[in-house]
C-alpha cells in the first residue's frame, strides 16, 4: 500500500512537470469555459448548464491525450525502466497513473463549477452527485483508452498522430463542441459509436434535466466495461523499455476496447433515443436566447394603440 501511494505521489509530481499535460488538463478547459459560458450562452443563466456540461466533458476527455503522451515520454526517456527495479508491477504502475490523473482533474472540474457560479452567476447545476460519478467513470475510461494507445505505439510520432485523429473525433463529432443535432445525419450515425458521445449526452442530461443515474444505465455500463477492457489489455501489453516493440497482434488486441460502443451504437441506431435527447438539450440553449431577443425587440418596437405590428422574432 505504501508503495502504491508513493508511486501515485511521484506520478503527480512528474505530471506537473509535463507541459502538454498541463495544457490539456488545465489551460484548454478554462479557455473553453470562458468561450462557452461567456460568449455562447449570451449571459443567459438558463442556457449555461448544457454548455458547462460540454466543458466538463472536454476536461475529462483530456485524460486520454495527456496520459498516453506522458507514458510514451516516460518510456522513451528511460524513466519506466528505472521503475522496473521497484517492487511494483505493471498493474500498480498504470493504476497509479489513473489515480494521479484523477487527483489532478477533479480540482479543475471543481474550479470550473466555482467560476461558473462566481463569474457567470450560474445557479442550476442539476444532479451534481451524478455529474461527479460520471466524471469519475469518464476519467478512468478515457485514461485507460490513453494507456492502450501508449501500450501499442512504438514512438512519440506515432502516438501524436493517432492521438490527434482520435481526439479530433472525440472533440468535434461527439457533441462536446458542436451540438450533435447540427451535424449531418451521417455524422450523427458515426458519433453513436464514439465513447465521448455517451459521456457528453449523460453529463448534459444530468445537468439539464437532473436525471438520476438509473436513467443512464446503458451509458454507465459502456463506460465501465470499456474501462475494464482497456485497463486489462494495457496491463497485458505494457512495455517498460523503448527497445521493446509492440507486435501487430498487440494492436489487434487494442481494437477490443471499442466493442462496447459498437454494440451500444447499433442499439442506439435501432432503438435508442440519444438524438432525441440531444434535440431537447439544444432547446435549453436556444430558448432563453430567443426569449431575450423577443423581449429586446418588443421594447424597441412598441406599436401604437389600435395598430398591428409584425414581429419577425415571434415564436408560435
Amino acid at each position: 500500500m505504501k508503495n502504491a501511494i508513493a508511486l501515485t505521489i511521484n506520478r503527480i509530481q512528474l505530471a506537473l512537470r509535463n507541459r502538454l499535460f498541463l495544457f490539456f488538463s488545465l489551460m484548454m478547459p478554462l479557455v473553453f469555459l470562458f468561450l462557452f459560458l461567456g460568449i455562447f450562452s449570451r449571459g443567459v443563466p438558463q442556457a449555461m448548464p448544457p454548455l458547462l456540461a460540454q466543458v466538463v466533458c472536454i476536461t475529462v476527455m483530456g485524460n486520454f491525450w495527456g496520459l498516453s503522451v506522458q507514458l510514451v515520454t516516460f518510456r522513451e526517456q528511460g524513466i519506466l525502466r528505472r521503475f522496473r527495479l521497484a517492487p511494483v508491477g505493471a498493474a500498480a504502475m498504470l493504476a497509479s497513473s489513473i489515480i494521479a490523473n484523477y487527483a489532478l482533474t477533479l480540482p479543475t472540474i471543481l474550479l470550473e463549477f466555482l467560476l461558473a457560479r462566481v463569474i457567470f452567476h450560474m445557479t442550476n447545476f442539476g444532479n451534481i452527485g451524478g455529474v461527479l460519478v460520471l466524471c469519475t467513470l469518464g476519467v478512468i475510461s478515457f485514461a485507460s483508452l490513453g494507456l492502450i494507445i501508449a501500450s501499442v505505439m512504438n514512438t512519440m510520432q506515432e502516438t501524436q498522430i493517432i492521438n490527434q485523429l482520435i481526439w479530433f473525433a472525440f472533440l468535434f463529432l461527439s457533441g462536446a463542441t458542436f451540438p450533435l443535432v447540427l451535424l449531418s445525419k451521417y455524422v450523427q450515425n458515426a458519433a453513436l459509436f464514439l465513447p465521448a458521445t455517451y459521456l457528453v449526452d449523460a453529463t448534459q442530461r444530468t445537468m439539464n434535466q437532473s436525471v438520476s443515474l438509473t436513467s443512464l444505465v446503458p451509458h454507465l455500463i459502456s463506460l465501465i466495461v470499456t474501462a475494464v477492457i482497456a485497463f486489462s489489455l494495457s496491463v497485458k501489453l505494457f512495455r517498460w523499455d523503448a527497445t521493446e516493440k509492440a507486435s501487430r497482434n498487440a494492436k489487434l488486441w487494442a481494437l477490443a476496447t471499442v466493442i462496447p460502443f459498437i454494440l451500444l451504437g447499433v442499439y442506439e441506431m435501432t432503438y435508442g433515443q440519444l438524438r432525441r435527447d440531444a434535440q431537447v438539450t439544444i432547446q435549453f440553449v436556444r430558448q432563453p436566447i430567443w426569449r431575450r431577443m423577443r423581449l429586446s425587440f418588443n421594447n424597441s418596437h412598441r406599436c401604437p394603440r389600435n395598430s398591428v405590428c409584425y414581429n419577425p422574432l415571434r415564436i408560435d
